[in-house]
């Protein structure tokens, strides 16, 4: 049974200038299995982001129906969506969004504290976890003592620190050089595989889509393989 799956699914919004309904993503259709990572790809403004808000059920669709893990979520109430976000999805944003007077140790486990009952001891697995992706003398210190590149890593292992079945990144390494980027990739990749996790990521990059085991387009509002 596929993770997530999404049918028919359409999204517009109105143009505050004319008023006029602006088509953003038109029935669109995609399933994505469990383990699996997939690249979403397209030029500035054609709904990538719209619609990785829509898979995080941080916006809902105009039309179409959502079903993660089985259930779907077209109708659910907000406090349902909640909870499905905090136990079961992972966000990774362009800007890594740590709380600056936090530590490192802290910023990881915030997530931890929207969870009823976190998986196992939280901090041992903060603490593994930033260890593997090179911080472990890092954990005490500040974001603002980070270099950028440090700082998302702090943002993908907070990304882990619930378990969650589903990755959802947007753009994670575009506020990086060439070279940072592609080592962030490299180790977004090979925490996704090690993890089992799902991993669905928007970029421009079309060197980092191609590192995905599936690269997706979209053009004027129409998902398709790329």
């Amino acid at each position: 049974m596929p993770l997530l799956e999404l049918t028919n699914l359409s999204k517009s919004y109105i143009d505050p200038g004319s008023g006029a309904r602006v088509p953003v993503l038109r029935g669109v259709n995609l399933s994505i299995n469990a383990g699996e990572s997939v690249a979403i790809v397209g030029p500035s403004g054609c709904g990538k982001s719209t619609l990785l808000n829509i898979l995080g059920t941080l916006d809902t669709p105009d039309e179409g129906q959502l079903v993660f893990d089985g259930e779907s979520l077209t109708q659910s109430n907000a406090k349902h969506l909640a909870a499905v976000r905090s136990q079961k999805i992972g966000f990774i944003f362009q800007l890594h969004h740590l709380m600056p007077q936090c530590s490192v140790l802290e910023n990881v486990l915030l997530p931890t504290l929207a969870v009823p009952e976190p998986h196992g001891d939280a901090q041992p697995r903060a603490e593994a976890l930033l260890e593997q992706v090179g911080l472990k003398d890092r954990m005490s210190w500040k974001p603002a003592q980070l270099s950028g590149g440090e700082r998302q890593r702090v943002a993908f292992v907070r990304a882990l620190i619930n378990q969650p079945q589903l990755i959802l990144a947007d753009e994670p390494t575009g506020a990086l050089d060439e070279a940072n980027a592609a080592a962030l990739t490299d180790l977004l990749l090979q925490l996704q595989q090690s993890s089992g996790v799902t991993l669905v990521m928007v970029t421009h990059h079309r060197a980092q889509a191609e590192r995905m085991g599936r690269v997706l387009k979209i053009h004027e509002g129409v998902l398709s393989p790329s």
